[in-house]
C-alpha cells in the first residue's frame, strides 16, 4: 500500500471516528467522561471554523493533523467497545445515505466565541502596557 492510499484510509478513519463519536455522545451507556471529551472532539471535528484557521502556514494543518485525532483517539479509547461498536455501525449508516459528515453549528459558535475571547484578554493585556 502507498503512502498516500495509506493517508487516505487514516484520513477516512479519522471522519468516520468524529461522526461516531457523534452518535455515541447520544447513546445512554455512554459514560460521562468519554462523552465530555467526544463532545469536544466532535464539536470541534464538525466545526465549519478551525481554532487555527488553516490559511496559516504550517500552524493551520497542525491542530487537524495533531490535536483532533488526538482528541478522537482518547475519547474512543475511554469509551465503551459496545457503544463504540454500535455508534460505528450507526455513522457508515450515516456517512453511506448522507454522503458527508454531519455539522454542528454549535461547535461553531464555540470556536468563534473562543477566538473572540482570546482577542479580547489580547486587547487587556496590550491596553494595560
Amino acid at each position: 500500500m502507498s503512502l498516500l492510499a495509506s493517508l487516505r484510509t487514516w484520513a477516512r478513519r479519522i471522519k468516520r471516528d468524529a461522526v461516531t463519536l457523534w452518535f455515541a455522545s447520544r447513546h445512554p451507556a455512554m459514560p460521562w467522561v468519554p462523552k465530555i471529551v467526544g463532545v469536544i472532539a466532535v464539536a470541534y471535528a464538525l466545526s465549519p471554523i478551525d481554532l487555527i484557521p488553516d490559511f496559516i502556514p504550517i500552524l493551520g494543518y497542525l491542530d487537524d493533523v495533531i490535536l483532533l485525532p488526538a482528541m478522537i483517539w482518547l475519547a474512543v479509547r475511554l469509551a465503551p467497545a459496545d457503544v463504540i461498536a454500535a455508534s460505528r455501525v450507526e455513522a457508515d449508516q450515516w456517512m453511506t445515505e448522507q454522503g458527508r459528515k454531519p455539522r454542528s453549528h454549535a461547535g461553531a459558535a464555540v470556536i468563534v466565541v473562543l477566538w473572540l475571547v482570546a482577542a479580547w484578554l489580547a486587547w487587556r493585556w496590550w491596553a494595560s502596557r
